[in-house]
């Protein structure tokens, strides 16, 4: 997706400890655990998560500033 502003959501942490976990995993020549598969599965759901809650505050936060702009005297 696009880059974001992480509205104090732990995005940038959780995408920086599922890229720790795919390095740990290259140049391996055992298989990929079920465990390691479902941890990393698992951040990744929460990082798709955390951006469709930025894009819904994001365009929440849009519609404010149109609706305002239109109406400059309305305070919130």
């Amino acid at each position: 997706m696009n880059s974001f502003e992480d509205h104090g959501l732990p995005l940038v942490q959780l995408k920086e400890q599922r890229r720790e976990m795919i390095v740990a995993l290259m140049g391996r020549k055992e298989p990929i655990s079920q465990a390691q598969i479902a941890k990393i599965a698992a951040v990744q759901q929460a990082i798709a998560a955390i951006e469709a809650v930025i894009v819904d505050m994001d365009a929440e936060i849009d519609s404010v500033f149109v609706e305002r702009k239109g109406r400059p005297w309305l305070v919130a």
